[in-house]
């Protein structure tokens, strides 16, 4: 079979679906990706993929070039004729689902979180709905997949798709053998990591004055920040870097260097997820988790025994939550992580979501 793969970066798709794609071309089917052309898509084609770059506006909605988008699609479909696509993020979801509908091209939807205008409310959420449905309610949708209970019920509480065709599955997965369980580590410092683009929803604020409290009576707590930097906040982090509340490093590309150093990540997000990669990632890296008691987040923790749970924009109840855990001896916080490893081989191996499309291919 032809399979096109349709997100909003070649990254993303490098990152949490070469599994998926490997098992695909080990198979023989042949694989296309269409997404914007960034830094990875070369990887891809090194991997066997077919690529195709599609130019948009990955957030708004700009009438004109969303009109653009859908035409683009149109175009590639035509010339691909594929057997099947799979969609992923908001705009692919909504334009090439509504292009593979008119087309009569079998579609297999993944709901990786409803974004900032799909879970508020207004004009917008209306506008998205009606598009949402004009994608999914058609005959070629084979398969429509949430990565939380809440985005399920969300979508059959707008009549969006048939709830026949819903399936969960826990996230993207966490590639068990690429975040492998780590020796925690010794010395003096307890490092924490905040991982994530920098911008209000993800929690920042919340987190910047946690580690402004911590640090009067514990010096030896570090407040790293790994992601790059909406421009809101962009003095903000400079200030709070040269006078020690935390350290910022920007986007980097090594992550598991850094957990390996830390002691627990924090996720204090309110942002609509789907299922965080951030938590998965830490936890099968053996690390403890202070994340918020919001859909994409609160799945991924047992509260009080992977980490804590903490309510959304709480910073008191978040500062509370890491005093608790620098309360904890080295050996109790290692059980703990050690036991956000077992919950994540337990629940969350990736190797369940690469099975899941193939059930559905077949």
């Amino acid at each position: 079979m032809k399979i096109l793969f349709a997100s909003v970066t070649d990254s993303g798709i490098l990152r949490v679906r070469s599994e998926l794609i490997g098992k695909l071309l080990d198979e023989g089917h042949e694989v296309v990706v269409a997404t914007p052309q960034d830094k990875d898509y070369a990887l891809l084609e090194k991997m066997g993929c077919g690529f195709i770059p599609v130019v948009m506006e990955s957030r708004g909605m700009n009438p004109l070039a969303d009109i653009s988008l859908l035409t683009q699609y149109r175009k590639i479909l035509r010339a691909q004729k594929p057997d099947i696509v799979f969609l992923f993020t908001t705009k692919p979801n909504v334009y090439c689902g509504m292009a593979c509908r008119e087309l009569g091209i079998p579609a297999v939807m993944n709901i990786t979180g409803m974004g900032t205008a799909l879970g508020g409310r207004g004009p917008v959420q209306a506008v998205l709905l009606r598009l949402y449905r004009l994608a999914c309610n058609g005959k070629n949708m084979k398969r429509i997949f949430f990565q939380n209970d809440d985005s399920r019920a969300f979508f059959e509480n707008h009549g969006i798709g048939d709830p026949a065709l819903y399936r969960r599955i826990p996230g993207s997965g966490v590639n068990l053998e690429k975040f492998t369980l780590q020796p925690f580590p010794e010395g003096d410092s307890v490092d924490f990591l905040f991982v994530a683009r920098v911008m209000k929803q993800k929690g920042i604020d919340q987190y910047i004055e946690a580690a402004k409290e911590i640090r009067k009576t514990h010096p030896e707590a570090i407040f790293h920040v790994l992601g790059s930097c909406n421009e809101e906040y962009r003095e903000i982090l400079k200030k709070e870097h040269e006078n020690g509340t935390i350290v910022y490093h920007g986007r980097v590309n090594n992550i598991p260097d850094f957990q390996r150093i830390s002691q627990c990540t924090i996720q204090p997000s309110y942002y609509p997820e789907g299922m965080s990669n951030v938590i998965l990632e830490a936890a099968a890296s053996g690390r403890p988790v202070i994340t918020t008691d919001h859909p994409g987040c609160r799945e991924g923790v047992d509260d009080g025994v992977t980490g804590y749970i903490v309510p959304v924009r709480d910073a008191a109840a978040l500062t509370r939550a890491v005093e608790k855990f620098l309360s904890l001896t080295r050996a109790e916080r290692s059980e703990m992580g050690l036991r956000g490893r077992q919950k994540m081989e337990r629940e969350f191996d990736r190797g369940t979501v690469t099975q899941a499309y193939l059930e559905t291919i077949e």
